[in-house]
């Protein structure tokens, strides 16, 4: 169960970062064909692997596992960015927010 999730995840988020499995694997330090393999269901990482995949992303582990986000990355950014907002600025942000939820 968890290990299709994983790997299924990976293809997720790689996709969204519009980056390819040869880019990505190069870029963690693998071999050229390292995130083809795991998307491919003929392997699965580390758990260090798995930190080093949820760093490339920006995202947390506890993230990469929410399956109910599905733009983990996209919504922590947009997380840090309201931290340096005031409170007024907050607030119509949160407005627009639940104004665009209940469509």
């Amino acid at each position: 169960m968890y290990e299709e999730f994983t790997q299924n995840r990976i293809a997720q988020l790689r996709m969204q970062k519009k980056v390819s499995a040869r880019d990505m694997s190069l870029s963690l330090g693998q071999n050229n064909s390292y995130i083809n393999q795991i998307e491919n269901h003929k392997a699965l990482p580390s758990l260090q692997g798995l930190f080093f995949i949820c760093e490339y992303f920006g995202i947390t582990p506890q993230q990469f596992f929410d399956d109910g986000d599905p733009n983990p990355a996209l919504i922590a950014d947009l997380i840090e960015d309201m931290k340096k907002l005031d409170t007024t600025s907050l607030e119509h942000i949160a407005a627009i927010i639940k104004q665009l939820a209940r469509k």
